[in-house]
C-alpha cells in the first residue's frame, strides 16, 4: 500500500489516546491526527484462519459512554493482522463459548503484532458484556473465514456515498483508510453518520481531521437523533432520511456506490434488511438499484 503525505494544514483537535489509536492503527501516537493509511493485502493472508485462535487482551479504552476499544495481541507478533479491505473477523465468547459475532477491526495492517476492535457494549449484549468483563492478559477466540471477506478495494467507482449508524462506522473507517490513503486514488467520498448524541459519535476527531486533510475528496455530515435541546451542537438533528441522502450523497448514476452499515432499523428504513438481496426503503425510492448499494 501507499501512504500519502499530509496536504495543507490540519486542525489539531484535542485527541485523547483512544481517538489517536483510531486514526491510523499505528503503535506510535503523535499529538496530531494521522493521515489515512492504506496497507492493502489480498484476501487469504490473514493471520487468523478458519480455526478458532485465542488472542490475548492487551488493553481496553473507553471510546464513548457505551463503546470500548479492545487491543488484542496476534499469534505472530512480528506481523500485522494482514486483513484485506473490506473484511471482518469473528469473535467467540460467553460462559459456554457459544456466542459468535463479526467485527471489523479499526486498526490497519500498519499495526504489527496486534489489532484493535471498537465494540458497542449493549446492556444485554452477550458477547460485548463478556468482553467488557475481560481483564488484560485474558484471551478471546477469533477466526477469519471466507464469508468474512466483503466487497474488495478498489471499488471502481468515481463517487462513493457511505451511511453509518453507531458502531457501523467501523467498516467505513476501514474503507476510508484504503480510499484516502492510496496516493493515486481520486474517488470522492461523502459520509452520512447517524448517532444518538455528540458523545456517541465514534472517531469524530479522526473523521473531522480527514475532512480537512482530504477536503477535495471527503466530507462528513453528522445527524444526531437524541442530542439534548439547548446543547452546543450546531450540526444536524433528527434521522438520516431521503432529503439528507439526496442532499449529501451522490445521485444514482452508473459511477456511484452506496455503502451502508448500522443497526437493523437503519437498514429497514433506508435499504431493506441486510440479509435481503433486494433494495427497498429510502434508497430504492430515490432511484438507486440493488447493485449500487452494498449492505455491510
Amino acid at each position: 500500500g501507499h501512504e500519502t503525505s499530509m496536504s495543507g494544514r490540519l486542525r489539531r483537535p484535542p485527541l485523547n489516546a483512544v481517538a489517536k489509536m483510531l486514526c491510523c492503527g499505528l503503535s506510535t501516537v503523535s499529538n496530531a491526527a494521522q493521515p489515512a493509511v492504506a496497507r492493502l493485502v489480498a484476501p487469504g493472508l490473514c493471520q487468523l484462519g478458519e480455526e478458532w485462535t485465542p488472542c490475548t487482551l492487551i488493553s481496553k479504552e473507553k471510546a464513548s459512554p457505551d463503546s470500548t476499544i479492545f487491543t488484542f495481541g496476534l499469534p505472530d507478533t512480528s506481523k500485522p493482522l494482514l486483513l484485506s479491505t473490506c473484511a471482518a473477523i469473528l469473535a467467540r465468547g460467553g460462559a459456554a463459548k457459544d456466542v459468535i459475532r463479526p467485527y471489523t477491526p479499526v486498526s490497519t495492517n500498519a499495526l504489527t503484532g496486534r489489532f484493535q476492535l471498537l465494540v458497542k457494549v449493549y446492556p444485554d449484549g452477550k458477547l460485548s458484556q463478556y468482553m467488557q468483563a475481560l481483564e488484560p492478559g485474558a484471551a478471546l477466540d477469533f477466526k477469519h473465514i471466507a464469508a468474512n471477506v466483503k466487497l474488495q478495494y478498489p471499488f471502481g467507482k468515481a463517487r462513493i456515498g457511505m451511511i453509518a449508524g453507531g458502531t457501523g462506522i467501523t467498516p467505513c473507517l476501514q474503507t476510508l483508510h484504503a480510499l484516502l490513503g492510496t496516493a493515486m486514488d481520486t474517488t470522492r467520498v461523502s459520509l452520512l453518520y447517524g448517532a444518538r448524541t455528540e458523545a456517541d459519535v465514534l472517531a469524530k476527531s479522526t473523521l473531522d481531521a480527514w475532512a480537512v486533510t482530504y477536503k477535495e475528496r471527503f466530507n462528513v455530515t453528522y445527524v444526531l437523533s437524541a442530542e439534548p435541546e439547548g446543547s452546543s451542537w450546531k450540526g444536524e438533528r433528527g434521522h438520516i432520511n431521503a432529503e439528507r441522502v439526496k442532499q449529501r450523497l451522490p445521485a444514482p448514476t452508473d459511477d456511484c456506490l452506496i455503502l451502508l452499515c448500522g443497526p437493523p432499523p437503519m437498514y429497514a428504513a433506508l435499504c431493506g434488511a441486510r440479509t435481503e438481496p433486494e433494495l427497498t426503503g429510502v434508497l430504492a425510492g430515490l432511484g438507486f438499484r440493488a447493485e449500487q448499494v452494498y449492505k455491510f
